[in-house]
């Protein structure tokens, strides 16, 4: 029982990330940039390419016609903490993800993004 109250608590106590991921197709070099709330989601994020429902077509397209090897996850930016408890972490994450589609430009041949 002392083992599962220990588990329970190093869950509790594990940093939780937030920030900017980009997902690029090295066959093309095409990029997708994406915010979260959390880094550990990026696994559903591989979960919903591997079964062929991500919300962009076009990336899941691609997933499927190169492969998961033919891509790559990477995280770009995380998000600091605040120690201002009013600041909308989710503000701060559309700011950043603005930024770095900003920087990349992922459209077109260059991404994913329309």
């Amino acid at each position: 029982m002392d083992r599962k109250k220990e588990l329970k608590q190093a869950y509790k106590e594990v940093k939780i990330e937030s920030g900017i991921y980009v997902i690029t197709n090295n066959q093309n070099g095409k990029k997708f940039i994406a915010s979260t709330r959390n880094f550990k989601t990026l696994n559903g994020t591989k979960f919903t390419l591997e079964t062929g429902t991500h919300t962009n077509r076009q990336l899941q397209e691609e997933w499927n016609q190169f492969g998961k090897d033919a891509f790559e996850i990477e995280k770009v930016e995380i998000l600091k903490p605040s120690e201002n408890q009013f600041i909308d972490e989710k503000k701060e994450l559309e700011k950043l993800l603005s930024k770095w589609i900003e920087q990349m430009q992922p459209f077109g041949d260059k991404g994913y993004h329309t």
